[in-house]
């Protein structure tokens, strides 16, 4: 027997739960859940939204929807390109770092830092800070981890020193405010956020620019020396010898190119992430003073500048609370795999059939029978044996394929809403992610080929008339609307790539920090923190120099906005 749960209502206590579809003892019902959700503003964690009416094919979600933000986010958690292409991080997940991970820090003298310092995940980006005359010669230090280091992750470009909310959750927990007239206290930052994560053991903290790093809060705690080597200077040395052209240029794309090993799912493996501690600033229960500064904003202008004193209070609390948790007394979901199996699912699919829809390769009866199987695909584990269309009334609402949407609608988290007491908020936050993105996909691809069945596309479920030319252009034309408009409102990342695929020779790209930022907006110096605070250009000897910043690509504002994947060369002559 399939059992399909119509949905949840969760009243404000948690003891007081009954999932519809269930018996009030708790039992499951063989049929389908009845009773309509009492009416609630628009809660994610005590009402479930897909009660929020019928399950209607015609009802879009709510314009103030963020589970979908929520999703793409854990979704590209410790992903490089995602981040990059949302530099404006909102949310905080605690995680540690395995005992034996290697850490690097590059220096420009032989003893171990004595305050809190940066340290890199991979060699190439703490090499850049490896730094002195050829004369002299550099240090680099590499560590490893003696027990699991205890870290806070910020996601975004989190260390872009930027106005446009890179910093902005780091500013909430090291200060309790937004402070964008620091972001270049990266001292002060490293300083107080250490101090903030004392009294819950926090070890470090982990952020991303073109690499990712661990900003490290005691060299000596939980970590050891595994070497402290003397390197040669990366400074050229004055030399008549042939040179690669351009060296400057070759070590920073060395950094980027350690970055773009991490740019797609699993990401930097070398933290492991506690989803169930996940606190978001698109929770629109934690920080609701930010619901109407998204109002008709694109993702890429999503800032917290508007989040009030108290909601970042309430931001802080809840950090806290996650830091303070056993990382044992969990539901036991795996919430990641369960995010990353729904991506999977569809990702490719919906690019497949965006492809057949605008294919000038067939006729347009020849491209929406393949969609249409497609669509048919995806669905079959939720047509039951009962679904049939009406043979002749007009049913402008398309209830019959209700349950199809329904049980497709529900299909990964019916089990999981069985289990919702124990769920911390955290939890319920992902579960409301999940259920708000696969009920917006079924919903679409629900109406899609429910329309495609009246039009006599389906084979399982014929018609008595067959389609004409007319309906078939009408019936593409709105299959293109609804998947275009469904594509970008999910917007994973996933689908942004290079088209057509880059050569041997190259890499694909999106403009990052700090390299592509444009002019007006590059900081003061370059990101060489020892030199941050001072009030004089850098020493010609280091090999980021500020002359070569200010001549490296300078795109339009546009484009730092909303990058835009391009292929580089990864071989010189380089070009940015």
């Amino acid at each position: 027997m399939f059992l399909t749960l119509a949905g949840w209502f969760v009243l404000p206590s948690l003891a007081a739960q009954v999932p519809l579809g269930l018996s009030p003892d708790g039992k499951p019902s063989l049929e389908l859940g009845t009773a309509s959700a009492i009416a609630q503003p628009h809660n994610p964690l005590d009402s479930n939204s897909l009660d929020r009416s019928s399950w209607q094919l015609d009802e879009p979600p709510p314009a103030n929807e963020t589970g979908h933000f929520v999703f793409e986010t854990v979704n590209s958690l410790l992903q490089h390109w995602p981040n990059t292409r949302y530099r404006n991080g909102h949310t905080m997940v605690p995680g540690v770092i395995p005992k034996g991970t290697l850490l690097y820090h590059g220096a420009v003298n032989d003893r171990i830092p004595t305050v809190p310092e940066w340290t890199a995940t991979d060699p190439e980006h703490s090499i850049l800070f490896c730094q002195g005359s050829p004369d002299t010669g550099c240090w680099h230090l590499t560590l490893a981890a003696t027990r699991p280091l205890k870290v806070l992750y910020f996601d975004g470009t989190s260390a872009a020193n930027t106005i446009n909310s890179t910093l902005d959750t780091q500013d909430i927990i090291a200060w309790g405010e937004l402070r964008p007239d620091w972001r270049f206290k990266e001292d002060q930052r490293i300083v107080d956020l250490c101090k903030w994560g004392a009294p819950y053991a926090v070890d470090g903290y982990v952020r991303m620019e073109m690499d990712f790093e661990v900003m490290l809060c005691d060299f000596t705690a939980g970590i050891e020396v595994v070497s402290l080597s003397h390197l040669a200077s990366l400074v050229e040395p004055v030399s008549t010898v042939p040179r690669i052209p351009n060296h400057f240029l070759l070590r920073m794309f060395e950094v980027m190119q350690a970055g773009s090993w991490h740019n797609r799912y699993p990401g930097d493996t070398r933290i492991n992430l506690d989803l169930a501690g996940i606190v978001s600033l698109y929770d629109t229960t934690l920080a609701p003073s930010l619901v109407g500064s998204r109002d008709g904003q694109e993702r890429c202008d999503h800032s917290i500048g508007a989040i009030s004193s108290a909601d970042i209070e309430a931001v802080r609390r809840s950090v806290s609370r996650t830091l303070e948790r056993d990382p044992n007394d969990i539901s036991g979901i795996d919430w990641k795999t369960l995010f990353r199996v729904i991506v999977e699912r569809y990702s490719e699919r919906f690019d497949l059939m965006d492809y057949l829809l605008n294919s000038e390769n067939d006729t347009t009866v020849d491209q929406a029978l393949k969609v249409h199987v497609q669509l048919r695909v995806m669905l079959t584990p939720y047509i039951f044996h009962s679904t049939v269309p009406p043979s002749a009334s007009y049913d402008s609402s398309n209830s019959w394929a209700t349950p199809v949407f329904k049980a497709c609608g529900t299909a990964h988290t019916s089990s999981i809403v069985l289990y919702i007491s124990s769920l911390n908020s955290s939890e319920r936050l992902l579960l409301h992610a999940v259920q708000e993105t696969t009920r917006e996909i079924c919903r679409v691809i629900t109406k899609m080929w429910a329309s495609g069945v009246l039009a006599g596309l389906d084979i399982y479920l014929p018609r008595d008339s067959t389609p004409d030319a007319a309906q078939m252009v009408r019936l593409m034309g709105s299959w293109r609307q609804d998947l275009s408009a469904l594509m970008a409102w999910l917007d994973w990342s996933v689908w942004i790539r290079c088209r057509p695929a880059c050569g041997p020779e190259e890499i694909c790209y999106l403009p990052s920090w700090p390299i592509n930022v444009p002019r007006g907006r590059r900081p003061r110096h370059p990101p060489y923190r020892q030199y941050e605070n001072s009030d004089t250009s850098f020493p010609d000897s280091l090999p980021l120099t500020h002359g070569l910043l200010m001549q490296l690509a300078s795109p339009q504002d546009d484009d730092w906005r909303k990058p835009q994947p391009k292929c580089i060369r990864r071989v010189a002559p380089y070009g940015f």
